[in-house]
């Protein structure tokens, strides 16, 4: 998955730089980093892009729990636009490769309508975790 975050120009462009510098690097630290840059637009030259890759969206969504994201590359996405930043592949080329792969993607089918603590049924018969049973208003994780 990819992490795109835009700014706008900075009022100081050296402090953006070695906020960037810590924040990319407290998120390269994390595991399912696979490569990041933060970026100065060719065409327009005041708009600044965080450009990360990460192994899936999980790995995505952990590192932002870790604790040198939240005190670097938190309070520096704080000066981000608002946006959608996350984008899952979907169609790949690389260098050396035959052809163009295609991918399906890591989030779940109903991602865009269910949200946290949301939680389909649950019981015997409703998809719920295998060995999953409910008995009398308890949950059993496959104990009898």
């Amino acid at each position: 998955m990819q992490s795109i975050v835009r700014f706008d120009e900075p009022d100081d462009r050296e402090d953006f730089l070695a906020r960037g510098e810590l924040a990319l690097g407290a998120l390269a630290a994390c595991a399912g980093f696979e490569g990041g840059e933060l970026a100065c637009s060719t065409d327009e030259p005041q708009t600044w892009v965080l450009c990360t890759r990460w192994a899936n969206v999980g790995s995505y969504r952990r590192a932002l729990s870790a604790y040198d994201v939240k005190l670097y590359a938190t309070p520096f996405m704080y000066a981000a636009r608002d946006e959608v930043s996350g984008f899952e592949p979907v169609l790949v080329a690389e260098p050396g490769a035959a052809g163009v792969r295609r991918f399906e993607g890591d989030l779940a089918d109903d991602a865009g309508s269910t949200h946290i603590g949301e939680f389909g049924p649950r019981g015997s018969g409703n998809g719920g975790p295998a060995g999953h049973v409910e008995r009398r208003g308890r949950t059993d994780h496959g104990r009898e």
